[in-house]
């Protein structure tokens, strides 16, 4: 398996970077997009990189963020046949909280779910896209003491509920190292997508999580919390960046030294 970082927050060459994530990931034989950052920078990055985006198979949406889906127009714009896959759960009503009486949108650019319907497949439940590839929602019960203690919100109706985020899906692949995960932003915890993965496949090994920890507004004993139960699941690697923010990184790499790994625009991880 190779993964492709299509875009991050951060570069450390000659391509953009911007405040997402896109990821290039090619697998036996299948080439998959995991989300499209927030413009279509991705795309010009997979130019570059000489990727080919009429040539993805299936896209895969994390969750349903604005920084993870307001570059599906561009990809749809590229490939003509690609069916993305989102969450059953994922909506246009996801909300960050400013103050008491404002709540900022920050969900799927409005109205592209209807006007790309014909290119969406909602997944439910454990969800296998190719053999070896599944799609998973979260297991991990009150999840939204997380949403509410984060600011993040869903309206549903008149009504603001504290996001449970019931939008986002982990990305797991078999390898011949262990299984490998994929989830963007890990709103639901880190710590908890392991696990999740770890009672879904008992007694499979879990080589790798990928993606962002959204830790860049935490306390550092939050993140410290976060390397130590991290650590306790026995998981080998991890590559983390976009919402993990560099102090957290920092944190991270202090007290799990090399199994942790900085993502950036441009890097390319290889899962033999």
């Amino acid at each position: 398996m190779i993964a492709r970082i299509l875009v991050d927050n951060i570069t450390k060459n000659e391509w953009k970077a911007e405040w997402g994530l896109a990821v290039y990931i090619e697998y036996e034989g299948h080439k998959i997009l995991l989300d499209t950052g927030t413009t279509g920078m991705f795309a010009e990055n997979a130019d570059s990189m000489g990727i080919s985006l009429a040539d993805v198979e299936f896209g895969v949406l994390s969750h349903a963020h604005y920084d993870h889906a307001d570059g599906l127009e561009e990809f749809f714009s590229r490939n003509q046949t690609a069916k993305f896959y989102l969450r059953a759960g994922a909506k246009e009503n996801c909300y960050s909280k400013k103050n008491f009486l404002f709540k900022k949108y920050i969900g799927i650019h409005e109205g592209y779910l209807e006007k790309f319907a014909d290119r969406i497949v909602y997944a439910d439940g454990d969800y296998e896209v190719v053999p070896g590839v599944v799609l998973l929602p979260h297991k991990t019960p009150g999840l939204e003491k997380i949403g509410k203690k984060a600011g993040m919100y869903v309206k549903e109706g008149l009504k603001w509920k504290p996001d449970s985020f019931a939008h986002e899906q982990s990305l797991v692949f078999d390898t011949k190292k262990g299984l490998v995960i994929f989830n963007s932003c890990s709103h639901g915890g880190a710590d908890n997508i392991i696990r999740e993965v770890e009672k879904t496949y008992p007694g499979k090994k879990i080589y790798s999580l990928i993606g962002g920890f959204h830790l860049f507004r935490s306390a550092d004993e939050e993140v410290l919390g976060l390397a130590r139960r991290i650590r306790e699941t026995g998981i080998e690697k991890i590559y983390t960046g976009h919402c993990t923010g560099q102090r957290a990184m920092e944190l991270l790499k202090g007290e799990l030294g090399d199994q942790a790994e900085q993502l950036y625009t441009g890097m390319e991880i290889v899962i033999e």
